[in-house]
């Protein structure tokens, strides 16, 4: 007890308990087990699709969340939580408690290394990616789920892959690796004539429909009778025998997904919402090269003598700093919130178990989600595992799986999307051919 207490008064106590005791005591089963390290670029393919498969899902449930009501808050406190237990879960499986082959320690080790220049960065890029997805919660009911992972999603490639090739000493092949980047300059262009065709398709349906005012208020909609139809998973349980609801695609669906949601997007400006996918392109951009630092010591930042950061430690440090952000800011807009959410408290938050399932869920996918990448990317470049950007292929299966995206839209737009979609596969394919291997000498 006494060790616990003296690790809350102060870090540096608790660097100082973590160094004795508590690593004596861990030292009778150490010498069994030893880290488990991504060598081939095989594995190191397998986990960047893992990676891309986690990164696409879970702004998918955080959309379905918002589209259901619950309040962004909310949802991102229960997110903040798991997210944060993918890293120490990676740290205490994938890392173990023994020393790698190559003589790098382990998770423990490392805990009481003096590494702080590191760990700094490793603690930078948390929260520039926590920033980064607490302000795309907001950009995904403004922009729509697709186009903002589409914009992020590419101002990660051209800004964050570059950076990385050259912080990785062009390990990665350059005329893959750029041809890659090209094929995602291509999907973004892509992308972007996706949503305005899409866009022009919905202002047709809503022009046609007598339930959009003059100056854009929604008139309550009455929906259609939907007995037999199975309940999707976007209207949630309706605790009743007879569900209402508008064919996806329609005007009428529209107007009640406009009704039901949190964040109220009718009327406001394209510029507030497109200003915010580009705030946290640029977040996202910093964070993988942030880690990239942290792990390699390109800097040379670190005192002679003292190996870098694992990934599974720096991970776990990365981890912290974006838990610690995305709790502050999240509990700040509990009572002072943006985007003309309404207020809260937290003792509302912890009564409201509305979706919380889900909202944990997505903590976990992404955790394991950027873990697996950073993973993939000390094995292979990181460069090469910015190939997970090509997440809006998954982001945008779900948004028509689940929420109708594109439904009833015209053929010029499903023609566009097919081309978007291709670029897209073509893309992540390139970006994995250019994987490099890192030596570890």
């Amino acid at each position: 007890m006494d060790h616990v207490l003296a690790c809350a008064s102060s870090p540096l106590t608790c660097h100082e308990v973590l160094q004795g005791p508590l690593l004596s005591s861990l030292s009778s089963i150490r010498a069994g087990l030893t880290m488990y390290v991504i060598e081939d670029k095989g594995g190191a393919i397998a986990l960047m699709l893992a990676s891309l498969l986690f990164l696409g899902t879970w702004p998918a449930v955080l959309t379905l969340l918002e589209r259901r009501g619950r309040l962004p808050q909310h949802t991102y406190l229960d997110y903040s939580f798991t997210n944060l237990l993918a890293a120490v879960l990676i740290a205490l499986t994938f890392g173990q408690l023994g020393d790698s082959k190559d003589g790098m320690p382990n998770f423990f080790t490392q805990l009481s290394q003096d590494n702080w220049p590191s760990v700094l960065f490793a603690m930078a890029g948390g929260v520039v990616l926590s920033v980064g997805n607490l302000s795309t919660q907001y950009a995904w009911a403004y922009v729509g789920l697709s186009v903002t992972e589409v914009i992020s999603s590419s101002m990660v490639v051209v800004i964050g892959t570059t950076l990385n090739y050259f912080l990785d000493n062009r390990i990665n092949k350059a005329e893959i690796l750029f041809t890659g980047v090209a094929c995602f300059l291509v999907a973004v262009i892509l992308g972007s004539a996706v949503h305005a065709s899409n866009t022009a398709d919905n202002e047709e349906k809503l022009n046609a429909s007598d339930k959009l005012g003059a100056n854009g208020s929604v008139e309550p909609s009455k929906g259609v009778p939907d007995k037999d139809a199975p309940k999707d998973l976007e209207n949630g349980a309706s605790g009743t025998k007879h569900v209402t609801r508008a064919e996806a695609g329609t005007a009428e669906y529209l107007i009640e997904l406009e009704e039901r949601r949190s964040i109220k997007v009718f009327g406001s400006s394209t510029f507030i919402g497109l200003s915010i996918v580009f705030f946290s392109g640029v977040c996202f951009s910093l964070f993988s090269p942030a880690f990239n630092l942290a792990t390699n010591d390109q800097w040379h930042t670190l005192k002679d003598g003292v190996p870098h950061l694992v990934v599974y430690t720096a991970f776990f440090y990365f981890s912290i700093s974006c838990f610690v952000i995305g709790i502050g800011l999240n509990i700040l807009f509990l009572y002072r919130p943006m985007a003309g959410v309404p207020k809260s408290s937290f003792k509302a938050y912890l009564n409201d178990w509305n979706g919380r399932q889900w909202a944990l869920l997505a903590g976990l996918l992404c955790g394991f989600g950027n873990g697996f990448q950073f993973m993939g990317g000390q094995a292979a470049g990181y460069a090469a595992a910015d190939a997970v950007q090509a997440l809006p292929l998954v982001s945008t299966f779900w948004g028509i799986l689940l929420f109708g995206e594109y439904r009833k839209s015209s053929r010029k737009t499903y023609i566009l999307l097919g081309f978007m979609l291709f670029m897209f596969v073509a893309a992540v394919a390139t970006l994995m051919a250019s994987s490099g291997h890192r030596s570890t000498k």
